[in-house]
C-alpha cells in the first residue's frame, strides 16, 4: 500500500498489486470474426498450476462514453438497440477511438454522430474495464458540456430517440428497466460522486 498526495493536499491510500501474474507459455486464435478474435492461453502460475484460458481480444483502440449535458441541470441519453439483448436500452452514447484520435476526440465525433452535438468541454470521469476475465477492452468514460450543435454522418441503422434526462431524477433513471447497461451506470455514479465533490467548479 502506498500513499498518494494530491494537489490539494489530501491524501488517499492506494494499494498496489504484489501478486506476479501468470507467465504466458503458448498464445492461439481459436475463432475470428470482423470485430473480435478468442484467443487460447496456456498459463503457469506461480504456485506452478497450468491452466488454460480463453480470452477475447477487440481492436485494441479503447472505447469512449460520453454524459453530455443540455445544461447544468439536464443530461441526455440514447435509446437504441442492443443486439445482445435484442432489446432498446437507454444509456449514454458511446463508441470505438478511431485510428489517430485521442479520447476526447473520439468522444467528441461521438456525440457529434448519436446525438448530433459537439463539445467544447470534457472531463475524464474514470477509465474502466469490461469483464475483464475474459476481455482486453478499456472504456474511458467523460462528462462533457457547452455543447454546441453540429452533425455527422454516423453507422447506426436507425435514428437514435433522444432521451433528456433530469440530474434530480438520477434515482429514477437507475430505477429504469431498460437502463441496465453497467458502463452507463458506472458512468451515472461517478458523475453523481463528482458532482458531490464540487463537479466544476473543482
Amino acid at each position: 500500500m502506498v500513499y498518494v498526495q494530491h494537489a490539494d493536499g489530501a491524501v488517499s491510500k492506494r494499494i498496489v498489486p504484489s501478486k506476479q501474474v501468470p507467465t504466458i507459455l503458448s498464445r492461439q486464435i481459436v475463432a475470428e470474426s470482423r470485430l473480435l478474435r478468442i484467443e487460447a492461453i496456456n498459463l503457469k502460475f506461480s504456485n506452478g498450476a497450468l491452466r488454460q484460458y480463453e480470452r477475447m481480444q477487440g481492436s485494441g483502440r479503447g472505447a469512449v462514453l460520453v454524459v453530455p449535458m443540455q445544461d447544468e441541470h439536464t443530461m441526455l441519453l440514447i435509446r437504441e438497440y442492443a443486439a445482445g439483448l435484442h432489446n432498446y436500452q437507454l444509456g449514454f452514447p458511446k463508441g470505438l477511438i478511431d485510428p489517430g484520435e485521442t479520447p476526447a476526440q473520439a468522444a467528441d465525433r461521438e456525440l457529434k454522430e448519436e446525438i448530433g452535438f459537439g463539445v467544447r468541454e470534457l472531463k475524464e470521469l474514470k477509465t474502466v474495464t469490461v469483464a475483464s476475465s475474459f476481455m482486453a477492452a478499456h472504456m474511458t468514460l467523460f462528462v462533457g458540456r457547452n455543447l454546441y450543435p453540429e452533425w455527422l454522418p454516423g453507422d447506426e441503422p436507425e435514428p437514435l430517440e433522444i432521451v433528456p434526462w433530469k440530474l434530480s431524477e438520477l434515482d429514477n433513471l437507475l430505477n429504469q428497466p431498460d437502463f441496465t447497461e453497467a458502463r452507463s451506470i458506472a458512468a451515472l455514479l461517478l458523475l453523481r460522486r463528482w458532482l458531490d465533490q464540487g463537479g466544476w467548479n473543482t
